[in-house]
């Protein structure tokens, strides 16, 4: 009996594309570089921000240096334009308060900056009261290490074999299994259902109020 449900945010939550594409720009012409097509930063997204500034710079350039004027740079334009152009799923805000009705247990798990994950749940859904919010931050293994995952479990109460993972990536999928969660792969985010069949996890749905149909 699934009592805790566990979210990705960028791309199972919120569509969060628009904004880190252009946050990713911004970096990227602040230090001289070429501009990457909104596609480009879609499959760049989900190992966290190094990751992404890191698979964003061009060949040849991606010193520690330049991740680190990049990063910088990133952040600054990020937090000064978090939700300028990003958005809930349609049929998330429901999906959420319905399942808090029916009394299970709601979390975040993921790789994004956690002041930035913070900062959006707050904004987009304040009357949502989850258990526990978990970000990339000092000293907390990133996804698909399952150390996240773990610490929702404590905080929640909740077995593994109670606990299901919803999350649109192969590293969410990943991050699942190394957890011991059952996995729901959110077909509406920004990996393709073929990259998230390799990983067979139990559920794969196309909107999120098909959420509401796999946990009783």
């Amino acid at each position: 009996m699934i009592q805790l449900v566990i979210f990705d945010l960028d791309g199972t939550l919120l569509n969060t594309l628009d904004d880190l594409a252009y946050a990713a720009n911004a970096a990227l012409a602040s230090c001289g570089f070429a501009s990457r097509s909104l596609q480009e930063v879609q499959a760049f997204i989900g190992n966290g921000v190094e990751k992404l500034l890191f698979r964003t710079l061009p060949d040849g350039q991606k010193t520690p240096e330049n991740l680190a004027r990049m990063k910088r740079a990133f952040l600054d334009y990020y937090f000064a334009h978090l939700w300028e152009h990003t958005h809930p799923y349609d049929g998330i805000t429901e999906v959420l308060t319905a399942l808090q009705t029916r009394g299970i247990q709601l979390a975040v798990a993921s790789n994004k900056y956690f002041p930035a994950t913070e900062k959006l749940l707050t904004h987009f859904f304040a009357h949502i009261p989850f258990v526990a919010v978990l970000g990339q931050q000092e000293g907390v293994a990133l996804k698909p290490d399952p150390a996240m995952v773990h610490t929702v479990l404590l905080q929640a109460h909740v077995k593994p074999e109670n606990a299901l993972y919803v999350g649109d990536s192969d590293v969410d999928m990943q991050t699942a299994r190394n957890a011991g969660v059952h996995a729901c792969g959110a077909l509406w985010g920004f990996r393709p259902r073929e990259v998230l069949q390799q990983y067979h996890p139990e559920y794969l749905i196309e909107t999120p109020r098909e959420l509401l149909s796999v946990i009783p």
